[in-house]
């Protein structure tokens, strides 16, 4: 069921292979293990994209197919997975990788710098000097925290769902073999 929805929301992978912003990668884009879904694949993919979307760099969503075809897992899904991080969403992620960070920072360092927070574009560019730091370092112990998350949740729910798609198919074996019995008594 994952597998064939996945599928229906993917995009065509020719017309990913001709996007212009990904044809610097050439044949590498040939290799099918990157349109495949399979647990293996789509984990993969999970961790990759979700690991990129914390971390606050441009052109994420190129980094998430490059480490996408290096990994040899599912690139539709990496590129896609990136816009966790969007226009709506960056602010308090990235605010919250920043807090963390800074806590980090402050327990290393036994130290209580406090940087004034307002939610304004002067506010960021006058104090980026200041923040790169804990937003960077925040935004990688968040990332790689929610990246092994997604990793992991993939894998245990395609291994619950493949269970219970197997009992299901040995309940409906069991099943067709009574009403067989009962149709030769």
């Amino acid at each position: 069921m994952a597998k064939k929805y996945i599928r229906r929301i993917m995009p065509n992978h020719k017309r990913i292979r001709e996007h212009r912003h990904l044809r610097f990668f050439g044949t590498l884009l040939h290799d099918p293990n990157l349109w495949h879904v399979n647990r293996r694949s789509a984990a993969g993919a999970f961790a990759i994209g979700i690991f990129l979307a914390f971390i606050p760099i441009p052109f994420q969503m190129v980094f998430a197919a490059a480490a996408a075809i290096w990994f040899r897992v599912n690139l539709p899904l990496s590129v896609a997975l990136v816009w966790i991080s969007n226009p709506l969403t960056m602010p308090p992620m990235y605010y919250f990788t920043y807090r963390v960070g800074a806590w980090v920072l402050n327990v290393l360092h036994h130290s209580e710098d406090h940087i004034g927070f307002e939610f304004s574009l002067e506010w960021f560019t006058s104090s980026v000097g200041q923040i790169w730091e804990p937003l960077y370092l925040g935004s990688f112990l968040v990332a790689a925290l929610c990246s092994a998350l997604a990793y992991f949740s993939v894998r245990l729910l395609w291994q619950l769902h493949l269970v219970r798609h197997y009992k299901n198919r040995k309940r409906l074996r069991r099943i067709r073999e009574l009403s067989r019995r009962q149709e030769h008594d």
